[in-house]
């Protein structure tokens, strides 16, 4: 059996499409590493299948490894330590009314952790367009005072 360039092509599309089906961010490489032996078949056309398959091993784990390891460690040495860091004190207007056990949501001139309008709570009362003042981030919402 003998595979063209073009089947490498059509097998690494196939394969980074179905990233989209199935969001783990793995399976890209298997088909971008399927798109470098279908690049590679047509500088060297007679390539063996075995050669083919190595090939395509080869360059789909080496893409795995230097995502992981050269840009995957950047991306995580970033992140950490920002949530708490970067919002504690910032000041925010507050655009629904929060009460104790109630949520409300309070808007920030720049954007923070990436959104401009935060869900919030507070342990007293605060009307709608009072200023308010972040004390800490509690998973997927602030805890704010008034400022």
């Amino acid at each position: 059996m003998t595979l063209e360039w073009w089947h490498w092509e059509i097998v690494g599309l196939a394969l980074v499409l179905l990233e989209l089906a199935v969001p783990s961010f793995f399976i890209i490489w298997f088909g971008f590493g399927a798109m470098l032996v279908g690049l590679g078949l047509l500088i060297v056309p007679d390539m063996a299948l075995a050669q083919q398959i190595g090939a395509w091993i080869v360059a789909s784990m080496a893409m795995t490894v230097l995502w992981f390891r050269v840009f995957g460690r950047a991306r995580y040495r970033t992140l950490i330590g920002t949530s708490a860091g970067e919002a504690v004190g910032e000041v925010g207007l507050l655009v629904n009314a929060v009460a104790p056990f109630e949520r409300g949501k309070v808007r920030f001139q720049r954007p923070l952790l990436g959104s401009d309008e935060w869900v919030c709570v507070a342990e007293s009362a605060i009307a709608a367009g009072e200023r308010v003042r972040v004390i800490s981030v509690e998973g997927s919402y602030v805890k704010v005072t008034k400022a």
